[in-house]
């Protein structure tokens, strides 16, 4: 099998197995909280994109990693998972809460929709094996993300009951 096919293969099941796991252990408990208290377990798992950074540290990854790929991969994570905890440290002010929570889920799906993007342009599946330590990243962790964020996307667009929105307005 070549890499592509091999990367391919691994893409999918990990979107499938993600999906899985996602569905049976995390989505039941997640839509049965209030959207507060789902937006800020959501922003915990992407407050550690900080991790992205490592797309660009030299001897984890193969030295011929595009540049084009690891370098806005590292720092759209790095944005993320900024505003994930920006997110977190604001929760007693909730509508800055609620903007950063916004923020860090388009800018953190943008980051993962481009970085899919930048990676077929420069050929990564090809070439997978550059991705050194951290291959298992685009395999598993970016797979969870992505369904993180459209979750999150869910949750925040779902209507909430009038007495759980009032509460959220006053609750400081």
């Amino acid at each position: 099998m070549t890499p592509e096919t091999i990367f391919g293969i691994h893409l999918v099941l990990g979107y499938v197995a993600c999906l899985l796991c996602f569905r049976v252990y995390f989505w039941p408990r997640l839509s049965s909280m209030d959207s507060f208290a789902a937006q800020r377990v959501i922003a915990t798992i992407h407050s550690f994109r900080f991790f992205g950074l490592v797309f660009i540290l030299p001897g984890v990854v193969g030295p011929d990693l595009p540049a084009s790929f690891a370098t806005f991969a590292a720092y759209g994570d790095l944005a993320t998972g900024v505003l994930a905890l920006l997110a977190l440290l604001a929760t007693r002010v909730r509508p800055l809460f609620w903007t950063l929570a916004v923020a860090f889920n388009a800018v953190g799906t943008a980051d993962l929709v481009l970085n899919y993007y930048h990676a077929v342009r420069a050929g990564l599946p090809a070439m997978a094996g550059q991705l050194g330590a951290i291959y298992a990243v685009p395999i598993i962790y970016v797979p969870a993300l992505m369904i993180t964020h459209i979750a999150a996307f869910y949750l925040l667009l779902r209507s909430q009951p009038k007495a759980a929105m009032a509460g959220d307005a006053v609750a400081f």
